[in-house]
């Protein structure tokens, strides 16, 4: 589904030189649910961003063999535009029925008067609510989530997990969270980012062993 070929990633400045994904080849396969794992900092949302195609490795290439979402957790939208406006930027690029997205949204997120006020006043559980509404509008092959799934009250993430499990009994999901029982409860297979390096699990627990000894070596419990 989704395919490495020698991808790098890193960060440069004068005074530090931060190295988020050394030279890596693999593949994310089709039809499985992976979680992705790290301390804070290692990279995880870089990695899920170079796999939505909002940021571009150094080296390397990329390649996508399914519709995937922008990730869900991280507001990507154009902040000068209503959460509206910003419906319609998406329902184009989709090649979606415009009107059918901005209802759906509409009532899911619940913004009232918001909707149609530029999203860089909404705050962040705002733009939370319409990333996750938007996302959930298109069907797409491959979800990333980003920490979405603990967003809102209590009320709303009931029913954003209702209309989540619906959906992701169609597609597949790639996961980052620190909390463990969300992996196990959505996943079946592992990613490990780690002082630049990658490394893919097909049994979720022999990830979950490892990152657990890499929090315990740096006294991190996460």
């Amino acid at each position: 589904m989704i395919e490495f070929y020698n991808v790098a990633k890193a960060y440069r400045t004068r005074k530090t030189h931060k190295v988020i994904l050394k030279k890596f080849s693999g593949e994310f396969p089709r039809g499985r649910n992976i979680g992705l794992l790290g301390v804070n900092g290692s990279g995880k949302s870089t990695l899920i961003k170079m796999i939505a195609g909002s940021e571009y490795p150094d080296r390397g290439r990329i390649r996508r063999r399914a519709r995937i979402s922008f990730p869900l957790g991280f507001a990507a939208f154009k902040g000068n535009l209503s959460g509206r406006e910003n419906c319609r930027f998406v329902s184009r690029i989709y090649g979606l029925e415009t009107r059918s997205v901005e209802r759906f949204v509409e009532e899911f997120s619940e913004l009232g008067k918001y909707f149609d006020l530029p999203v860089n006043t909404y705050s962040s559980g705002m733009r939370s609510r319409v990333n996750f509404a938007v996302s959930m509008a298109v069907d797409f092959e491959c979800y990333l989530l980003d920490e979405a799934l603990s967003v809102g009250d209590g009320v709303f993430r009931a029913r954003a997990d209702a209309v989540f499990q619906a959906k992701r009994k169609q597609a597949s999901l790639i996961v980052v969270s620190h909390s463990i029982s969300t992996v196990r409860n959505l996943c079946d297979m592992g990613a490990v980012l780690s002082q630049g390096e990658l490394r893919l699990y097909d049994d979720l627990e022999d990830a979950i062993k490892e990152y657990q000894r890499i929090t315990d070596n740096l006294g991190t419990f996460e």
